[in-house]
């Protein structure tokens, strides 16, 4: 099982920037089918997802944060990031680390819950106008 410790949300005026960091304990380096990023969940919504990669390479990001999130490995420190840049009052949410080691592409794992797959406990971004 994938241990997933988020950090690096907080509180930020429209507008702002925020980088989360997502260390990742027992990754499977030599899976071929894995998938890591970001689900967000904003109160009294679904789940959504928001960035991921696929085998460290490939990357796909909803069209809500296109342009404005970027998604990035370290695989040296087995960290993926999210860089949020033009944040907005609607990105406010829980950001939890997500990773999936049966995951076919990164389009699969933002638009599928997927089968078993590993969440971090989430980090707060409250975004306010």
């Amino acid at each position: 099982q994938v241990k997933l410790a988020e950090s690096g949300g907080g509180s930020v005026q429209a507008g702002g920037s925020l980088r989360l960091s997502c260390k990742a304990v027992n990754y499977d380096s030599y899976s071929t089918n894995y998938c890591v990023g970001w689900w967000r969940q904003a109160s009294g919504k679904e789940r959504e997802g928001v960035a991921g990669l696929h085998n460290d390479i490939e990357a796909s990001v909803a069209e809500s944060v296109k342009g404005r999130f970027t998604i990035s490995i370290d695989k040296a420190k087995n960290t993926v990031y999210l860089q949020m840049n033009a944040l907005e009052p609607e990105d406010t949410a829980m950001y939890y680390c997500v990773s999936d080691v049966l995951c076919h592409n990164s389009d699969y794992f933002l638009r599928s819950k997927g089968v078993n797959r590993d969440w971090g406990q989430g980090t707060q971004v409250t975004v306010s106008s």
